[in-house]
């Protein structure tokens, strides 16, 4: 009987002692980890500070005229494909630039047209920062 006892004592700690431990072991996540997955990055900020150092040494602001260039882009620009290859080549070059590997083939044909509904407003932000601000 008293090894009955016994070992049913020894298997209740047993058994609490794991489930003491498992809760020990887990902690519910921080509330830190909750906001750092829904953070979404600023992406004219990320664009800022890809673009302004091809800027540097051309323009007294280079901040304001990729700044300026990511806004005008970004409102003339309907398609999609088209104003990320533009922003794309403005925040790796410094100029407007699209390479045609980074549009898809039916889209192509728009990148002309592309250039010229935003070379007005590319010259504004290069040549007379104080219009656009």
């Amino acid at each position: 009987m008293s090894v009955r006892i016994c070992s049913a004592v020894i298997l209740s700690l047993f058994l609490l002692s794991g489930a003491a431990q498992a809760q020990v072991q887990f902690q519910p996540p921080q509330q830190t980890t909750f906001r750092s997955l829904f953070k979404v990055p600023d992406p004219r900020g990320e664009f800022v500070r890809l673009c302004a150092p091809h800027m540097v040494g051309r323009w007294a602001h280079p901040e304001s005229v990729c700044g300026c260039l990511h806004d005008y882009a970004a409102a003339t620009v309907e398609d999609a494909d088209l104003r990320e290859a533009l922003l794309r080549g403005i925040s790796e070059t410094g100029v407007p630039t699209i390479e045609t590997a980074w549009v898809p083939p039916s889209k192509q044909s728009q990148i002309g047209p592309t250039f010229t509904k935003i070379a007005k407003p590319t010259l504004q932000c290069m040549f007379d920062p104080a219009t656009n601000q």
